[in-house]
C-alpha cells in the first residue's frame, strides 16, 4: 500500500495513506507518535515511518 509513494511523503500523501484528514495528520506529526522532521515550515515523513506506525497501531509488530 505505501510502497507506490517516494522515500519521503508529504502531509497530504500521508492523508491518503492513512485515511486522515489533515487536521489528524497535524495532530500525529505534533505529538511525535510519527517519526517525521520539518524542514522550515514543511514537513518530510519518511516512508518507513508510516509502514512502522500502520504496524504498532494495528498491533502486527
Amino acid at each position: 500500500m505505501v510502497e507506490k509513494y517516494n522515500d519521503l511523503v508529504t502531509v497530504e500523501e500521508l492523508c491518503e495513506m492513512l485515511f486522515i484528514g489533515k487536521n489528524a495528520a497535524y495532530k500525529l506529526l505534533a505529538s511525535g507518535e510519527l517519526k517525521c522532521f520539518r524542514i522550515n515550515r514543511i514537513w518530510k515523513i519518511p516512508r518507513q515511518s508510516v509502514s512502522e506506525y500502520i504496524k504498532a497501531q494495528s498491533n502486527l509488530a
